[in-house]
């Protein structure tokens, strides 16, 4: 009785699947649509001008940091769902002055680099309410990072780092109200994707812009549902 309640569970999730796949197949005809969502329509700091941001992965969660004033403050956003972004924490930095994200270090820290012409320095993300930038002396960096054992790191050659040096115009066409209408999001310091859900971040001089992509979403959050479900999985690998 049990085994074939079990069975009829596993069916009922299997056909439920292909119910969502085929719903899923027709958003993905629609996957041109998107949604621009403006800084008044984000958390009051995403109203506030920032000088760069960096996407980091957080123990399940996707954070947005944007470094504001100069190097002296961290606005920190869960971004894990675009439909529900969240301001988690504004931790003060002591940075002598405004830098900009060069390259991530692993999991919990972020090479960055000070516009005065300082050199680089460590931005150490092991407290996420409580960065610390740690300047190494002769520290110099020019094109690539490699992972050494433990928290070690090499550098070598030359990056490209994005500066709001030269801000340009960025064009979106938002269907999710008036079909083809095309907004423009002026004065873009810098441009950021999480392709995963396929969001969009912008860094503009009046805040943060998001563009967002509700297909891409649905397709992520489906993908995470397969595979974190163990009648999904053990169907499929015939368990």
């Amino acid at each position: 009785m049990n085994t074939k309640m079990i069975r009829i569970a596993r069916l009922t999730l299997t056909v439920a699947a292909a119910l969502t796949m085929t719903g899923y197949a027709a958003a993905r005809n629609r996957s041109s649509k998107i949604v621009l969502v403006k800084p008044t329509e984000l958390p009051e700091l995403a109203r506030v001008t920032g000088q760069a941001m960096v996407l980091h992965d957080d123990d399940r969660r996707t954070l947005l940091y944007v470094e504001q004033n100069d190097g002296a403050r961290l606005a920190i956003f869960d971004v894990t769902d675009p439909a529900n972004i969240k301001q988690t924490a504004a931790p003060q930095l002591d940075a002598p002055d405004s830098f900009d994200f060069v390259a991530s270090l692993g999991d919990r820290a972020e090479l960055i680099r000070f516009r005065d012409g300082r050199g680089e320095a460590v931005l150490d993300l092991h407290n996420v309410r409580l960065p610390t930038i740690t300047i190494v002396p002769g520290l110099k960096f020019h094109r690539s990072t490699e992972r050494l054992a433990g928290d070690g790191f090499t550098i070598s050659n030359q990056a490209s780092v994005v500066s709001d040096a030269n801000p340009f115009d960025y064009q979106a066409t938002d269907n999710s109200r008036e079909p083809n209408r095309v907004y423009e999001v002026k004065q873009v310091r810098q441009e950021i994707t999480n392709h995963e859900t396929g969001t969009t971040f912008l860094l503009a001089a009046d805040g943060l812009y998001v563009i967002r992509r509700p297909a891409v979403e649905k397709e992520y959050k489906f993908h995470n549902w397969k595979m974190n479900d163990p009648y999904y999985c053990a169907d499929r690998w015939g368990n």
